[in-house]
């Protein structure tokens, strides 16, 4: 057993030590917050933020340790019970010091990140793989640091932890895939934060890409989240660094316009595209063949812009005009129609004649003799 032998003022010089340390450092911890808060709010010296995420990191906990260490270092102990002590203010000051590094780590790359969401988003993806693989370094530096004053043989410890490693890869092995894979999508950027992508079914832009899951805002609302790995092995299509949309449609015109105005549609359509008055390129427009009910045209051109909204705008203004240059020459565009053809009667006084009815769908019904 463990034996104490020290009187009652040791006992009180230690109390009194360690109640005195740990109320200068609640004062000191407070005047310097308020005091770096004052100076980083004015406007000056940002660089005093990083200190004060320090002392912000400073714990209540740490701090009364720390008292209780100092008053306990007043006794008389024995040479093994100080090396107890001496391993306690180790592991004590080892850890406090990684959380201040794991702070300022955490700070710099949230402002780094904010900084490149707003000017180079795809540079932003890959901030917090760095930032996790500097705190995996710092922890890793700070468990050896301490390991090493407590005595212990570390090399014999990193052998041991790599066989340990494999088989923990092994029982880990998807999350290490996804940890992997957001490694893969930070250098590789097929894309990036703000982007808008279409993956199989699902389609929305990019909100946040983790260490394990990349996160979508999908047009209906909701958030779809896909896996890392089964992100990547899917095609995706972004449509966020679309430099030009090439659009296709089709027209009809009735089967009893004319040869002259089927000739002027062409140059018709490549005039209303080509006015200027659109951010397109007018690309082909053609007689493309006989439809069911309909002569079809076919014209392609592209929007000078990957925006959704302006290519719908320019299609709507595109629509208008070309029907309002029909109705201007007396061109109609072709609907449905049903035509059917009445067998003559057996009588030989029945009308002989074939009754032809074209039948709009969802129109009236019209009979021509």
């Amino acid at each position: 057993m463990i034996a104490f032998d020290f009187t009652s003022h040791d006992l009180m010089l230690a109390g009194t030590v360690s109640l005195a340390i740990l109320i200068a450092l609640l004062v000191l911890k407070a005047f310097i917050a308020r005091q770096l808060r004052r100076l980083t709010s004015a406007g000056r010296l940002q660089f005093l933020s990083y200190p004060e995420q320090i002392i912000n990191a400073t714990r209540v906990p740490f701090m009364l340790a720390v008292a209780l260490l100092a008053g306990i270092s007043q006794l008389d102990f024995s040479p093994r019970q100080e090396a107890w002590l001496h391993y306690a203010w180790i592991i004590i000051l080892v850890s406090q010091i990684a959380l201040w590094a794991n702070r300022m780590i955490t700070v710099a790359v949230q402002r780094a990140f904010d900084r490149q969401l707003q000017s180079n988003p795809a540079g932003a993806t890959h901030l917090m793989v760095a930032g996790l693989v500097a705190r995996i370094v710092l922890w890793s530096i700070a468990t050896l640091v301490a390991l090493d004053n407590l005595g212990f043989n570390i090399t014999t410890l990193m052998a041991s932890l790599g066989i340990g490693g494999i088989a923990v890869a092994l029982a880990l092995q998807n999350i290490l895939g996804d940890l992997f894979s957001s490694v893969s999508i930070a250098l590789d950027k097929p894309f990036a934060i703000g982007d808008f992508i279409v993956v199989d079914s699902y389609m929305g832009t990019v909100e946040y890409v983790g260490m394990k899951t990349t996160r979508l805002r999908s047009l209906g609302g909701e958030q779809i989240i896909f896996s890392n790995t089964e992100l990547l092995k899917n095609r995706i299509r972004n449509f966020k660094r679309m430099q030009e949309r090439r659009v296709q449609f089709e027209f009809g015109v009735a089967y009893e316009t004319s040869i002259e105005n089927i000739e002027r549609i062409p140059p018709l359509v490549k005039e209303i595209v080509s006015s200027g008055q659109f951010a397109a390129r007018f690309d082909r427009a053609h007689f493309k063949g006989y439809g069911d009910s309909a002569l079809l045209f076919e014209v392609v051109y592209y929007v000078l812009d990957p925006d959704y909204n302006l290519y719908m705008d320019i299609q709507q203004a595109i629509s208008l005009a070309l029907l309002r240059q029909f109705r201007e020459r007396g061109i109609a565009f072709a609907y449905p129609t049903r035509t059917l053809y009445i067998a003559p009667d057996a009588n030989p006084s029945a009308d002989q004649s074939r009754l032809r009815v074209a039948r709009p769908i969802g129109g009236m019904e019209r009979k021509d003799a």
